[in-house]
């Protein structure tokens, strides 16, 4: 049986990005996105963590910034590590594949639309 992995969001970001770089000089961003929920007439926030690479990464820095709102299309993937104290940890994250504008930008976003949508266009690590 075929496996299949795939997640869509919406929400609004909680923090600005700030881009780090791969070995090979590919752009990096993590952010967390709020997920807002409303039922019986109570509200629920899920923060999900994600992480965008390449030209993705770069563009969501230039056009986003904490309270935008936001689509994010992608997949799972579980983070593993060991923590000081030498337990184990994992959490899961959101790989970024592609994303869509929800509201107005940072700055002034390419002309092709009022709402861009941009699609992984790089190999990514993992």
């Amino acid at each position: 049986m075929a496996s299949f992995n795939r997640t869509i969001l919406i929400g609004n970001l909680t923090r600005d990005f700030e881009v780090r770089y791969t070995s090979d000089q590919a752009a990096v961003v993590s952010n967390t996105i709020a997920v807002n929920r409303k039922y019986n007439d109570k509200n629920e926030t899920t923060f999900v963590d994600i992480t965008a690479f390449g030209k993705a990464a770069e563009t969501m820095n230039q056009y986003l910034s904490k309270g935008s709102s936001v689509l994010i299309e992608g997949r799972l993937h579980q983070n593993n590590w060991t923590a000081q104290d030498g337990s184990k940890r994992s959490k899961l994250i959101v790989i970024v594949e592609s994303f869509q504008f929800l509201d107005s930008k940072k700055q002034e976003a390419p002309k092709e639309g009022d709402r861009e949508y941009y699609g992984q266009d790089q190999d990514i690590p993992f």
